[in-house]
């Protein structure tokens, strides 16, 4: 039989009730002739209540030990679907990530999934058992359980719908599909049927929170069709898959935000070999993500450097940037942190000249200043201050005409 990976995250699972109906829908594939693995998460807070308690005993807690203690909530969640599937007479057993096994390094809180043995659950499925397997967890080359931090759950399983060959991944979540904005800031929003893997990776690093990066970024190497649907409905979700399946490109597809971003501007640094690495070389080290960068230099040599990170970063970044003042050899640094990033995202820009104009326009007319620009292929994203994001993104969403059917 075909095979069929379906995730359930933790609002989908998060009482008892929430998982019978869950394993409704698992039992539904099962009786139109597919063999099913499900992937799940911990029920809705289990994680957060095993952090603290963490966190409560030892703020420089082990690892290792964090990582048994947190991913205890998704083995809970899988003996339960595993109960409850086979109450409504669907034969079933719980995997733990040990038990697959599914090989991780040994970053204990973020692991990365070095490889999966997929021969003992396919001869229980010759057995005719289907699976449930605890997202968010492998086991380490030093053989301890690892969790993969934030959103595992989602690269656990499309890293194995890629293993076990599946022909599709199904993602249950609160929400019914990818839509081109975020339907709560824009009630015009559209649920979009199909997009192409490198829209969905844009979306989702540019601020759109339905789909991790990393199991986009999984999804799109392996080939592995990925399909975002609701828990609580049987409306048809949004097909993720490759670009040449989808017949009609728009030129924008989504317009995504990311509201909590930091602004940082170096003045007047020496304009000179490595003063980049010098910059962001420590701030690598440190583990801070930099996103925008604008270098602007002048005519006397000296130069102004203005990069973002995430505004849970900021302080961080700041203490970093400050200790290597030396090295770096900057008269002053300006910080905001009161910015937005905003981007529209579509394969079709490839194809299509005048993106970045119209945007520009937009929010010209809406007399929103745009900040810092970067761009990519399929991307224009821009800084603004914060107070502006919600115009801004609506008044794009309305310059590309994504509420139209």
């Amino acid at each position: 039989m075909a095979i069929l990976v379906m995730k359930f995250g933790g609002t989908s699972v998060a009482d008892l009730d929430c998982i019978h109906n869950a394993a409704l829908k698992v039992k539904r594939e099962v009786d139109a002739g597919w063999q099913v693995a499900v992937v799940v998460s911990a029920m809705s807070g289990e994680t957060n209540r095993l952090v603290k308690l963490v966190r409560d005993v030892s703020t420089l807690y082990d690892a290792r030990e964090y990582d048994a203690i947190v991913a205890s909530g998704e083995q809970v969640t899988s003996g339960l679907m595993a109960l409850t599937l086979q109450s409504l007479g669907v034969p079933a057993r719980s995997w733990q990530g040990w038990q697959m096994p599914m090989r991780t390094d040994s970053s204990h809180g973020a692991a990365r999934i070095e490889g999966i043995d997929t021969d003992a659950m396919l001869a229980k499925f010759d057995e005719g058992l289907h699976a449930v397997c605890a997202g968010f967890q492998g086991v380490s080359s030093d053989n301890r359980i690892a969790t993969l931090g934030r959103g595992g759950s989602d690269t656990s399983a499309v890293a194995l719908a890629a293993a076990l060959g599946a022909e599709r991944c199904d993602i249950y979540t609160d929400v019914d599909g990818v839509y081109t904005t975020d339907p709560r800031l824009e009630p015009d929003a559209r649920k979009i049927d199909r997009i192409a893997f490198e829209e969905m990776l844009e979306l989702a690093s540019q601020g759109a929170k339905v789909l991790q990066t990393r199991s986009v970024e999984l999804a799109m190497r392996y080939k592995v069709p990925l399909q975002v649907r609701s828990s609580f409905s049987d409306v048809p979700g949004t097909i993720v898959c490759d670009e040449e399946e989808i017949v009609e490109s728009n030129v924008v597809t989504g317009v995504a935000f990311q509201r909590e971003e930091a602004k940082i501007t170096l003045q007047n640094v020496s304009d000179r070999p490595g003063i980049a690495a010098a910059i962001f070389g420590p701030l690598a080290d440190a583990n801070v993500n930099v996103d925008m960068i604008v270098q602007n230099i002048s005519d006397d040599g000296r130069t102004d450097m203005t990069f973002t990170v995430g505004a849970d970063d900021f302080e961080r970044a700041k203490a970093t940037i400050e200790a290597a003042r030396d090295d770096i050899g900057y008269e002053g640094l300006v910080a905001d942190r009161d910015v937005a990033k905003v981007s529209v995202v579509g394969i079709g820009m490839r194809s299509h000249t005048g993106v970045a104009q119209r945007m520009f326009a937009a929010l010209a007319e809406e007399g929103v200043n745009i900040q810092v620009i970067t761009t990519s292929e399929i991307k224009v994203s821009v800084l603004v201050q914060r107070k502006y994001m919600e115009l801004a993104v609506r008044s794009l969403h309305a310059a590309f005409g994504l509420a139209e059917a």
